[in-house]
């Protein structure tokens, strides 16, 4: 089938709902998707304040949409939205696509643990009984932690630098996730270089190094020292779920110490791939045209 050039009067929709939105890459890897697979659908960043999301969710359904993503500051909200939800979209607290149901409502799922993971299946096939740190107690964590136990690893520590935060988390993961432990995070931290210094995988979770237009200088911070960077093994992968600027501060410093890295673009690419699965429900999507589309549009 060929891809539609206009946009017409059965044109469907599908669309990501946030706050803000408009700096939202999804619309581009998805329509150059859309466009491959020869669906007349439109994929928009919808702006959506927070005491509008019922509504726009509800006025959505009304109008036939195909189905959503959902990023900050919706994840968690958008749940009680949802006529049901996957297991793990419960267990991680948080969902980030919705997918209509027949007969009316939504399904409410996480595909950010299968975009977080499939990036390191094909690094490294067998991750269990290895050791991990996460840098940030954030709602990204949530759905990092959740990967890295269905992955295997045997330990895996949390790095925070608000303690309230840190022991909500894990005490909210600990049935799930007993593996998780809580690690302080203050100044230099001794505690987090010993940690990283045994660590087979670090990823950062905190938005620390991502650049934007309004700030393009945040591109110059790590959210490591020096010596906490010293402190990773030459054997380590180090993984920072940001993707502006490519590479990171972090991954930079990282690379000079030997370490190998992966960056957020992936992650992204993985979970809209998995959305739009869902979506379309066809098995086979053109992710290296998500790719491709992704990598022309960034700087």
């Amino acid at each position: 089938m060929n891809a539609p050039t206009l946009i017409s009067g059965s044109t469907a929709i599908v669309g990501v709902l946030g706050d803000p939105v408009r700096h939202s890459l999804s619309p581009v890897m998805q329509n150059a998707a859309l466009a491959a697979m020869g669906l007349d659908w439109v994929f928009l960043a919808l702006p959506t304040p927070a005491d509008q999301l019922p509504a726009v969710v509800s006025a959505l359904e009304a109008m036939g949409c195909r189905g959503l993503n959902v990023t900050i500051p919706h994840k968690h909200n958008v749940a009680s939205l949802c006529r049901s939800l996957s297991p793990l979209a419960q267990r991680v607290g948080a969902v980030n696509v919705l997918v209509p149901l027949e007969g009316g409502g939504w399904h409410g799922t996480n595909t950010d643990v299968e975009g977080f993971c499939a990036p390191l299946r094909r690094h490294n096939s067998d991750w269990a009984g290895k050791r991990a740190v996460v840098l940030g107690c954030g709602g990204s964590a949530r759905a990092v932690v959740a990967g890295l136990v269905e992955l295997g690893f045997a330990s895996i520590q949390l790095a925070g630098r608000r303690s309230e935060a840190l022991g909500r988390f894990v005490s909210d993961c600990q049935s799930w996730a007993p593996q998780l432990q809580a690690l302080p995070w203050s100044g230099s931290s001794l505690e987090l270089a010993d940690a990283l210094a045994q660590a087979d995988l670090v990823v950062n979770t905190t938005p620390v190094g991502m650049a934007s237009a309004s700030n393009p200088a945040a591109a110059g911070a790590c959210p490591l020292t020096q010596a906490e960077v010293a402190a990773l093994r030459p054997d380590a992968c180090v993984y920072d779920i940001i993707y502006t600027p490519r590479p990171t501060q972090l991954l930079q410093q990282a690379a000079s110490r030997g370490c190998r890295s992966l960056d957020g673009l992936e992650m992204l690419v993985e979970q809209g791939a998995a959305a739009l699965r869902l979506w379309s429900g066809q098995p086979e999507v053109p992710v290296a045209v998500m790719r491709q589309a992704l990598l022309e549009h960034l700087p």
